[in-house]
């Protein structure tokens, strides 16, 4: 398994309690963020949010001043739908259990704290987390396609890079593109391209031409669409070394 950082945040009213977490917590996850009510959590969350930095897991008290648990989870839950949670409290509300029955509670810790439990509890929930992260990076690393040493395409947003820098295509030029990807390896006539992007084969090869050679301009320092002169162009597939 790959090295992947984990993010936590912690929400706990109580001074002590808080405390205590969060030194257990620092000794299992990277990075440990603490809040000191569901109010305080909840700016936290959406700071994070905007910025695409989402906690791998919250561990909350419920019974907490100003925004209490339940309710912060269901603000947290609006904005994270697969958020996961752990939840710390002084007794088990049967009424809380309920509602929390459906969503991803990786535990329930009751005060006061048993530690070897807690550290149990912990450990199994980095597991799940990090079990969580392996097949996203995986998902990713499939969906992108390697075209040659300089460029790759994201085959999920249809986007191209260089050397992890974003080129910029036109519509046509994307589209241009896209066909080729979808047919890799196969060799495309102009003839198909004006009948794909206009809909109109009797266009004037002019301006498919046009396109494509601002295509090519934008990839000429490892240009990787291959033209066959009076027949078409292809990409090749990329031989994995």
């Amino acid at each position: 398994m790959q090295n992947f950082k984990t993010k936590v945040l912690l929400v706990e009213d109580e001074e002590l309690a808080r405390k205590t977490l969060a030194f257990y917590l620092n000794t299992i996850f990277d990075e440990v963020v603490v809040a000191c009510d569901g109010a305080d959590a909840l700016e936290i969350i959406k700071k994070s949010f905007d910025k695409k930095e989402n906690f791998d897991l919250i561990i909350t008290d419920l019974n907490m001043p100003n925004v209490n648990g339940m309710q912060m989870i269901d603000e947290i839950l609006k904005l994270i739908p697969n958020q996961r949670f752990i939840i710390v409290s002084a007794h088990k509300n049967e009424e809380d259990l309920l509602k929390l029955i459906n969503l991803r509670v990786s535990g329930y810790f009751v005060k006061p704290l048993n530690i070897d439990n807690m550290m149990e509890m912990l450990q199994k929930a980095k597991e799940e987390v990090l079990l969580d992260k392996q097949p996203k990076i995986q998902e990713k690393t499939n969906k992108l396609l390697k075209l040659n040493n300089s460029y790759t395409f994201d085959l999920e947003t249809n986007k191209l890079y260089n050397k992890g820098i974003i080129v910029k295509l036109s519509k046509k030029e994307s589209e241009v593109l896209e066909i080729l990807i979808e047919n890799l390896g196969v060799l495309i006539s102009v003839d198909k391209f004006k009948e794909l992007i206009w809909n109109d084969i009797t266009i004037n090869d002019s301006s498919f031409r046009t396109v494509m050679k601002r295509l090519k301009d934008k990839i000429k320092d490892d240009d990787f669409i291959i033209s066959h002169k009076g027949y078409g162009y292809i990409i090749e597939k990329v031989l994995e070394k």
